[in-house]
């Protein structure tokens, strides 16, 4: 008897290749899909007016009846915070720990809330059936608690996804990674990794967060005016470390920034952030009382965003606390690619106040999250996977992860470096890429989601630029054709028109021209003439100024 083919397994990136951030993993085997995370990406200066970035989901909707769950590797915002959007469309259950899920009900709060009965904690080591996969979570070391990686058991071998993670060989929480389980199914064979490539261009190890915790406590004794620490809200570890610090030397802890105190409220609650004594936090409405030698404050705005609690103290527009001279500001953090300016900008407005400014190049207030070429080295040597798929990371870091396997003596052919829809066909011998599916990203403003695309955002970028003119005329438009009124021209961001006579009276005379060419041919089918406008317009202002602003003409039936 012959035995029939097996089909393939599919590893599908949605999010979160070729790009740091809206991490989403697809696995799909004949009629079954499980996904992994759902995060969003913060925007960059292109961006105009747009708050987060989250995957493309079209693919899943699609395929809707096929998803068995989804699964949480931990609690960052860039592999949950697009879950309120995508798990709606999709009411499927989800899994994750303790502390992933409980920021994932936290976010649903603020949004519609998802059925409770579709949320499930999960403990590491228990394995979960979804469908064709066993699905099973094991512990791994991050910058945050409670995170995990995961092995899913298919019909055509154990493929293994690492998450985010570095090696920490002294967790805050004694929380070890589960290396000797990596290397227990190494023994029994791995046919593919996908691994965290985020620090695959940096040599050595990740320092440890303990080394963190000695750094503060040091700078701590140092500050002489209060203290005032920016840091990313979910490092749980980080404000551990921090209270325990400032409780020691007699301070008291004001906790500023909504996700700053939605994560410590999280967590406080699910054991993972013990306080000192029930007198540890102050209220920010009591700070103004307090001695500021007296006082930690644990803020938001690590990445110098123009909304955050650290900005708005920086530039004296918080309703409550300001940085004062003398005060010690400590920038636990690194800037995320295209925050840099950001970030320099809230530094140059500290130092004009006075303060003390301590950030990682001046002591080791911040290590990361992510493994090191060496750590990448040891998880891939301890799991022998057969083969090798970078995930979480751009393009760059995808190929600093490629020469280390180059190092390890994996071969090109052995390596899958993919893109936003890419489909890693995997069989038990062989890994070669199919059919792309349809993947993107998908734009939140404000309420809207996905209604702004590419011609609005190009629209904005245009205004932003140069800014727009708007044409009004009164026309006839019944026989006689005539112009009854204007035109006039409006301008915003352009020139200052009320200067520029000789500018307005040549924009006049083009539309007027336009307007009378449109007469004489006795049409004036009203679509045709606003693109007559809009593209005579446009070359005499190009010609006298070199700009091209947005033209919008209006035209009025008298």
């Amino acid at each position: 008897m012959i035995s029939q083919p097996l089909s393939k397994l599919s590893v599908i990136p949605l999010g979160g290749t070729g790009e740091i951030g809206k991490n989403l993993l697809v696995f799909e085997y004949e009629d079954s899909i499980v996904l992994i995370d759902g995060g969003v990406k913060f925007p960059d200066e292109e961006l105009l007016g747009i708050d987060l970035v989250i995957p493309d989901i079209t693919y899943l909707e699609k395929n809707r009846e096929r998803i068995k769950a989804l699964f949480i590797t931990h609690g960052h915002e860039d592999h949950i915070g697009g879950l309120p959007f995508i798990l709606p469309k999709l009411n499927i259950p989800i899994y994750g720990t303790k502390l992933a899920l409980g920021l994932v009900k936290a976010k649903f709060q603020e949004r519609t809330p998802y059925p409770e009965s579709l949320m499930h904690v999960l403990e590491p080591g228990v394995p979960i059936l979804a469908g064709a996969f066993e699905v099973e979570a094991f512990r791994v070391t991050h910058s945050i608690p409670d995170a995990v990686g995961y092995s899913l058991l298919t019909p055509v071998g154990r493929v293994v996804y690492t998450g985010d993670f570095k090696v920490d060989y002294t967790p805050i929480d004694n929380q070890h990674m589960e290396l000797g389980k990596l290397a227990a199914w190494g023994e029994e064979g791995i046919l593919a990794l996908l691994c965290d490539a985020t620090n695959a261009e940096r040599s050595g190890v990740t320092w440890s967060e303990m080394a963190v915790g000695k750094a503060l406590r040091e700078w701590f004794e140092r500050a002489e005016g209060k203290i005032i620490m920016a840091t990313f809200a979910s490092n749980v570890h980080r404000l551990q470390q921090a209270i325990d610090a400032a409780t020691d030397i007699g301070r008291k802890v004001c906790v500023v920034g909504r996700s700053m105190e939605n994560v410590v409220r999280t967590a406080t609650e699910l054991g993972y952030l013990k306080l000192p004594n029930e007198n540890t936090l102050v209220a920010s409405s009591e700070v103004g009382t307090m001695p500021p030698e007296k006082l930690l404050v644990l803020t938001t705005g690590s990445q110098g965003e123009p909304l955050a609690a650290l900005t708005r103290m920086a530039t004296r527009s918080h309703r409550q606390i300001n940085v004062q001279a003398g005060d010690m500001v400590i920038i636990a953090a690194t800037p995320i690619p295209g925050n840099e300016k950001l970030v320099g900008k809230t530094i140059n407005h500290l130092y004009q106040i006075g303060a003390e400014v301590v950030t990682k190049e001046m002591g080791q207030v911040h290590v990361s999250g992510h493994a090191n070429q060496e750590e990448i080295k040891l998880v891939i040597r301890l799991a022998r996977p057969r083969f090798l798929i970078p995930h979480h990371g751009e393009i760059r870091h995808q190929a600093g992860f490629r020469k280390i396997g180059h190092s390890l003596g994996y071969s090109d052919q052995d390596i899958a470096l993919t893109q936003l829809g890419s489909r890693v066909e995997l069989s038990p011998d062989q890994m070669k890429f199919g059919e792309r599916v349809e993947a993107g990203s998908i734009y939140i403003d404000g309420l809207g989601v996905g209604d702004v695309g590419h011609l609005v955002l190009k629209d904005r970028q245009q205004l932003g630029q140069d800014g727009v003119v708007v044409v009004v005329a009164a026309l006839s438009k019944t026989k006689p054709y005539r112009v009854m009124s204007g035109p006039d021209i409006i301008s915003r961001g352009f020139t200052f028109m009320k200067e520029a006579d000789i500018l307005v009276e040549g924009a006049k005379k083009e539309v007027l021209n336009s307007i009378e060419v449109q007469i004489r041919k006795d049409q004036m089918e009203w679509g045709i003439l606003k693109a007559n406008i809009r593209e005579n317009l446009s070359k005499y202002l190009w010609d006298k100024t070199r700009r091209r602003p947005m033209i919008m003409p209006v035209l009025l039936d008298y």
